[in-house]
């Protein structure tokens, strides 16, 4: 009976295994679960601002089909509407397409919102004129997918226009700082990827003919560093969540790692101020 042997070269180590395919379903799943808790919508009005420089940089016209991918609670799509756009919003959360639902009627806008998936519109190819996200679509666990559906409900000539927290933006070392603490899951690349100006080649390059962007900030204006983070804590998703799966002392840990990351950014005066850089941009459907 013959037995085989196998040598390792030390110059050529084995192949490690490659990685399981991810399970986007259960991921979305996750998600969904992670922006239902807390309240975003006390965070996501704060950037109300955003919505209203992305509908001026898309030059949103008066009569345009317009739809809010990852609406929250309808920064965007009131921004479009205040424009006298046929404004359309979608999210996956219920609570936050009623808090939307609820400030449109307190300025008397008109919405028409619909609890859905980024990566699977619910919309014929080139219904809109204008299709929006701001801070919304970047966090789709299937970038790819999620792009290939902002160009195919986008009307040839249309605009779609993003903002997207960039990586070396307060928001994307906020995450790297919870990613310490609590590892996200293997496989997925990071939302802040789409906060640069290379990995939206990548995803809009075939459908665009022309790619704008441009490096902008929003300001988080709180009390103090402990206001920010009590606030966060209690009402955004991915930082509550963070929080809840860490024992107390891991908890300690991340709440003194917030304070200085929030510390290296603020530029001083009465409470915080930490300016927040992000990508703001049009793709030009072709």
């Amino acid at each position: 009976m013959s037995t085989a042997t196998t040598v390792m070269n030390p110059k050529h180590p084995a192949a490690p295994p490659p990685n399981p395919p991810v399970d986007f379903a259960a991921l979305k799943l996750r998600q969904q679960a992670t922006w239902a808790t807390g309240d975003f919508a006390v965070v996501g009005t704060t950037l109300q601002v955003v919505g209203e420089s992305l509908c001026e940089a898309v030059d949103l016209r008066a009569g345009e089909r317009v739809l809010d991918v990852a609406c929250g609670n309808g920064n965007a799509a009131l921004a479009a509407a205040r424009r006298f756009g046929k404004v359309s919003g979608l999210d996956f959360v219920p609570a936050l397409l009623k808090a939307a639902q609820a400030r449109a009627a307190a300025e008397g806008l008109e919405l028409e919102l619909t609890e859905g998936d980024a990566e699977k519109l619910p919309y014929g190819d080139g219904t809109f004129d204008v299709v929006l996200s701001t801070y919304g679509v970047m966090f789709t666990p299937d970038q790819e997918r999620a792009a290939r559906e902002l160009a195919r409900v986008c009307a040839k000539g249309g605009r779609i226009g993003l903002a997207n927290w960039t990586p070396e933006g307060f928001i994307g070392e906020l995450f790297k700082v919870i990613g310490a603490h609590v590892p996200p899951p293997a496989g997925v690349r990071s939302p802040a990827l789409w906060g640069t100006e290379s990995r939206l080649a990548e995803l809009f390059g075939g459908a665009a003919s022309r790619v704008d962007s441009a490096r902008k900030h929003f300001v988080f204006r709180y009390a103090s560093a402990e206001h920010f983070i009590d606030l966060f804590r209690r009402f955004y998703g991915p930082v509550s969540k963070a929080f809840s799966a860490l024992d107390e002392q891991g908890q300690r840990s991340l709440e003194k790692d917030l304070g200085a990351l929030i510390a290296r950014f603020d530029v001083g005066g009465r409470g915080i101020a930490v300016p927040g850089e992000y990508l703001e941009v049009v793709v030009h459907r072709a």
